[in-house]
């Protein structure tokens, strides 16, 4: 069967056509907003009754009220039915993430001298509970469980739990069990979508209300959050999956079609594209394309192929490569890889991007996998403000400041300046004779 894939010619485009390209799925979550309102009511008032009730009902899984919970034994199943290779590798993918990410956490207080005898720094603490969000719609994600879980565990978090959707069978994916356990996380509750959200928002009968929520989902988790924000801290941006494979002429087309189906086979919601200035890689990824379908599943054909002919997907071929690279930039991809005899001379003028993985030999798939840095990355533009999932989402920092009698003169003196200045009368007393007539007591 013929497939198209979309071959974009940049310098043909209007404006409003190459905004278009910029677009993802969630750009307007008008509609999401509308349908996830009365779930998060429902929840919010029926607790784990309506979890179950959703559970029958979006994800076809027969989930009663007082199932939500995974339990010690569904752990030890899941040990005994995942492939002895399956959970080697994710203890091997533990081990990395867990390395990444303590090489990454900060000391636990600096302080450094101002001025002579005023001294400032920060504290950094874990923030008190996280629910991690792992989707299954599409597939299962272990890696995901490990991404987020992992980093919450090395930051020292005290109450984390892992919220999922269940499968048909009314269990959750048993390689998300082995993953959770490994990385040292035993609350695992079977809720997702919009209702898993609210469920870690307010609470319910059995999944604990959570400080925050972390972990990509569907435009309905998205929305989910958008709308909870002032109950729980939704965390960076994670939306559908989303890529651009950067190739220069050093490059065979046909590997830059290999890497850019990866992020394309999430789901037809995803965007993926490959950005190039040789038009000679653009031909040679268009012809390689129906041989890799060949050999991938049905589902995945048209996850991936939909993308790439959809609105959101394709090659962009490029005047040159400072216009490629002024795309690659305004588009703020969640991964970018960077195909090129010489990657690292590309790497200085990226300013937007999730994650940057330089050369032939490092494909998003170690990224999402193995590598170490986590691949819960911001979507939809979020490059742009937002950092990877690290350490740092699961901490906060606490300024703290010392000043002795000896450097309190200078600092009072200027402070007080100020404060007169802005009216403030308090703060001015603060710092004035006042307080050196007390100090003297």
């Amino acid at each position: 069967m013929s497939r198209s894939v979309n071959l974009h010619e940049l310098a043909r485009l209007s404006a409003d056509d190459r905004a278009n390209l910029l677009k993802r799925s969630e750009s307007d979550l008008g509609a999401f907003l509308d349908r996830v309102r009365p779930i998060i009511e429902a929840v919010r008032t029926e607790g784990d009754v309506a979890l179950a009730r959703f559970a029958n009902e979006f994800d076809k899984s027969p989930v009663k009220a007082n199932e939500i919970a995974a339990t010690p034994a569904d752990f030890d199943a899941a040990f005994k039915s995942v492939e002895p290779e399956v959970i080697e590798a994710i203890e091997f993918a533990v081990e990395n993430i867990r390395k990444f990410h303590s090489d990454q956490k900060p000391e636990e207080m600096w302080l450094h001298e101002m001025r002579p005898g005023a001294f400032a720094g920060d504290r950094f603490r874990p923030i008190p509970s996280v629910a991690c969000y792992v989707p299954r719609g599409k597939g299962s994600f272990p890696s995901v469980v490990m991404m987020t879980t992992v980093p919450a565990v090395v930051a020292g978090v005290k109450n984390i739990c892992v919220i999922t959707p269940p499968g048909p069978d009314g269990k959750i994916d048993a390689a998300t069990l082995v993953a959770a356990r490994l990385a040292g996380v035993d609350k695992v509750y079977k809720c997702g979508g919009a209702q898993g959200i609210a469920a870690v928002a307010f609470g319910t009968q059995t999944v604990p209300k959570c400080a925050k929520v972390l972990g990509p989902g569907s435009p309905y988790v998205v929305a989910a959050k958008r709308l909870l924000s002032d109950v729980i801290d939704p965390g960076i941006p994670a939306g559908p999956s989303e890529s651009i494979i950067f190739a220069d002429d050093t490059v065979d087309g046909a590997l830059a079609a290999l890497d850019l189906l990866v992020e394309a086979e999430h789901g037809p919601d995803s965007s993926a594209y490959l950005v190039t200035p040789s038009r000679k890689v653009a031909e040679e990824a268009i012809k390689a394309l129906p041989d890799y379908w060949a050999n991938m599943s049905e589902q995945r054909v048209n996850f991936s192929s939909t993308v790439l002919s959809g609105r959101s997907g394709g090659i962009v071929l490029t005047p040159d490569t400072d216009s490629a690279i002024a795309f690659i930039n305004d588009y703020a991809p969640e991964h970018l890889e960077i195909l090129s005899d010489e990657p690292f001379a590309y790497l200085g003028r990226i300013e937007n991007a999730g994650e940057v993985l330089l050369g032939k030999h490092t494909p998003v798939t170690l990224g999402n996998f193995v590598l170490g840095p986590n691949a819960v990355l911001p979507t939809s533009r979020g490059a742009m403000t937002h950092s990877p999932l690290s350490v740092f989402d699961f901490m906060k920092r606490i300024s703290v400041g010392y000043v002795t009698s000896v450097g309190y003169p200078q600092l009072a003196k200027h402070a007080r300046v100020l404060a007169k200045y802005e009216g403030f009368d308090a703060h001015a007393n603060a710092v004035s004779d006042i307080r050196d007539r007390l100090l003297k007591k």
